[in-house]
């Protein structure tokens, strides 16, 4: 059969990702991206080291970032993003920005990283008062505190899980354990760290949930490197991405004494879609869903918290570094 009269495949727009070695997330990488626009991912060199503030710090050397900058610039991609949230924060503010300098260098392309595009995306929704989640270790999230707090950010609240490998593995109904944990008092609202946890499903559940925006690493990044070069993010029911969502369950407060909220068509609307948005993750089985392995399956500490140790969210007990117990 000739097809030559269909002229080729349609034009594609190119966004560039450099992930960490052990990113195990590409598909969820691909749902907030539009049909016209490619990803095209490359991969820092793979390095011995669990998670940790010395993995972080390894990823994100400025000629690690460098070299795959270069490798990417072969498909000319109209931006590059560094897809890893520690790597980006460790250095504070300033070695952000130096981050995406060195990148931009590399590449002569814009470049942008996931922890400078969650201040960009802070500063859209207004928020300045934030709870924190993260699959980290309490070292690594301290980290990223001290990195929202040099940037203006108060966090409110947080929770982490303590781990230091196998994160892509954290089942969704942890990172709802953790968030209901991390929000309390007034807060404006809530990140999700770590660009190797999944979380798509899981945002709309916990903004008609919380009433609040919510934040992911990947989203964030995402959302960042598409709005570089015109173009907009898909994911229904985000309150950063959606304005319906925005001005739905995630734009209510509560009022005055504690009085009913408001019930209008918009808002019951909002709420039944992201109801519907994750119907299925509620629904279908856990092998359905990136499970982790049960804790303590395999001995390793680091699949899961020893069940002598507590929840595993909240303020402790946690695995150290060094994967034992760490003290509150």
């Amino acid at each position: 059969m000739d097809v030559s009269f269909l002229g080729g495949p349609r034009p594609q727009r190119g966004v560039g990702v450099v992930a960490p070695f052990d990113f195990a997330l590409d598909r969820e990488l691909w749902r907030w991206v539009p049909d016209e626009v490619s990803l095209h991912l490359t991969r820092t060199p793979f390095v011995p080291v669990e998670v940790s503030l010395d993995l972080a710090r390894l990823v994100s050397e400025h000629e690690t970032l460098q070299e795959a900058v270069r490798a990417l610039s072969a498909v000319a991609p109209e931006v590059v993003s560094y897809a890893c949230t520690s790597g980006s924060f460790v250095g504070g503010v300033a070695g952000e920005r130096a981050m995406c300098a060195a990148m931009t260098q590399a590449g002569e392309v814009p470049s942008l990283t996931t922890s400078g595009a969650l201040l960009e995306a802070l500063r859209e929704i207004g928020a300045r008062r934030i709870a924190v989640v993260t699959p980290y270790t309490r070292s690594v999230t301290d980290s990223l505190e001290e990195y929202l707090g040099e940037a203006g950010m108060t966090v409110t609240g947080r929770a982490y899980l303590g781990l230091t490998r196998h994160i892509w593995k954290v089942p969704y109904r942890d990172v709802v354990d953790m968030a209901r944990q991390a929000v309390v008092g007034a807060t404006d609202a809530l990140f999700i760290s770590c660009t190797n946890l999944p979380t798509y499903d899981v945002i709309p559940q916990l903004e008609a949930e919380l009433r609040m925006p919510v934040l992911s690493a990947n989203q964030v990044t995402m959302w960042a490197a598409l709005r570089a070069i015109g173009a907009q993010a898909v994911g229904p029911y985000q309150a950063l991405l959606d304005p319906l969502a925005r001005s739905g369950p995630a734009g209510m407060s509560v009022p005055p004494m504690g009085g009913p909220l408001p019930v209008t068509d918009q808002v019951v609307g909002s709420v039944l879609g992201a109801v519907e948005a994750v119907e299925s993750v509620v629904e279908e089985p856990e092998a359905a869903l990136a499970g982790a392995a049960p804790p303590g399956s395999d001995g390793d500490p680091a699949d899961g918290l020893d069940p002598g140790f507590g929840s595993g969210v909240g303020e402790g007990p946690y695995l150290d570094d060094s994967g034992g117990p760490s003290p509150v």
